[in-house]
């Protein structure tokens, strides 16, 4: 295997057949040892975190492929705390797509002076460029458009799977008693069709049970038992 990316919560690897492989680490998103999906920095480990990264990706993709929505998911392998995976195209050096329920996080901190802490926000889609150095900026459509990272189609047809993958995802955590407050995607595109890529895991997202955040681990231990 060749390895291509080493990231902050897992690495990847491209495969003999051209496929690559992700492989999961115990690292998590925070600071000074509190987790946060939207940071730029591990924060902290959490031991198994990537063994259950990869079960709850695996969880989750098989749910959205199940519903009909185009992704770049094939296997997971558990025990290697893995997932092999379809090569994919970014839009300019990558983008990530939030669908937020509620008013926490980075947007509460930018908006604070309009929305109180926890405000329902009916599935509002913000998009960001994915940059540690310069902590993912929003960005809007038209300057989107305007660099050329996507034509107005393919942003209209993310935005729309941000929704629709979004209420699947939070319907069943609602399910299992927990509430999504927001989740963050990448699409890419294979053979010109925009797809749902990276990892679908407890680090992409907020969800709380009676009230309380969940951290990645608890996350896990709700949906997967």
């Amino acid at each position: 295997m060749e390895k291509v990316y080493t990231g902050k919560t897992k690495d990847v690897y491209k495969l003999a057949d051209g496929n690559l492989m992700f492989k999961f680490k115990d690292d998590a998103t925070g600071t000074d040892g509190v987790f946060d999906p939207g940071s730029n920095t591990v924060g902290l480990v959490i031991e198994g975190l990537g063994l259950d990264s990869a079960r709850l990706s695996e969880y989750f993709f098989n749910l959205i492929n199940g519903r009909g929505f185009p992704t770049h998911y094939i296997s997971a392998d558990i025990g290697n705390a893995a997932m092999t995976v379809k090569p994919a195209a970014k839009f300019g050096k990558g983008l990530e797509f939030i669908c937020r329920y509620r008013a926490v996080g980075s947007f509460y901190a930018r908006y604070s002076d309009y929305v109180a802490k926890g405000d329902e926000l009916n599935g509002f889609v913000e998009v960001s460029i994915k940059n540690d150095e310069k902590k993912d900026p929003i960005i809007s459509e038209e300057a989107l458009l305007l660099f050329g990272l996507m034509d107005k189609a393919q942003y209209e047809r993310c935005v729309a799977l941000t929704g629709e993958i979004a209420e699947a995802v939070r319907q069943d955590l609602q399910a299992k008693g927990m509430e999504l407050y927001d989740i963050k995607f990448e699409f890419g595109h294979i053979n010109g069709e925009v797809t749902l890529i990276d990892e679908i895991s407890a680090g992409n997202m907020r969800a709380y049970k009676d009230h309380v955040w969940l951290q990645p681990d608890e996350l896990i231990k709700e949906v997967l038992g």
